[in-house]
């Protein structure tokens, strides 16, 4: 690649996509949609950033999109950024939390959308199990949302 301006060469980069992953309470469960698109399965509400949107208004707008809900008290929580977290390419996502008052409903590239408890969570793909242990330790410490 080549400057536009100088011709001369351009260095460049291979670097992580920003994603952003959205913990939503309702009621004292947790929302995770079924991904309708590969990898299957269960997961929380989240996807990438577009070009020139904030990560707090993908989290916003992600959350809407995959449950239909509009959330509340939105705060981040964690980066996560595993280079084999997403067997797709190298993400780091941004993990916010939020809480609604609504049942979600499916939309966009979820194929449902659904409320759990801790006692009653699926098997999650991605790093999902690993971020949901995360945040209840938070919780637990924390004793606050």
């Amino acid at each position: 690649m080549k400057c536009p301006h100088c011709n001369k060469p351009i260095q460049v980069y291979r670097n992580p996509v920003p994603t952003v992953d959205i913990i939503i309470e309702v009621r004292d469960k947790i929302v995770l949609i079924e991904r309708k698109n590969p990898p299957f399965g269960w997961a929380l509400p989240g996807g990438f950033v577009d070009y020139g949107e904030s990560f707090e208004a993908a989290a916003l707008r992600e959350a809407r999109e995959e449950t239909g809900l509009t959330v509340h008290n939105l705060r981040q929580f964690h980066t996560y950024s595993d280079p084999g977290r997403d067997e797709r390419q190298h993400t780091a996502s941004t993990v916010f939390m939020a809480s609604a008052e609504s049942e979600p409903t499916a939309g966009d590239d979820a194929k449902s959308a659904a409320l759990f408890t801790r006692d009653t969570l699926p098997d999650l793909v991605f790093d999902h199990a690993r971020i949901l242990a995360d945040y209840y330790l938070f919780k637990k410490s924390k004793n606050s949302f």
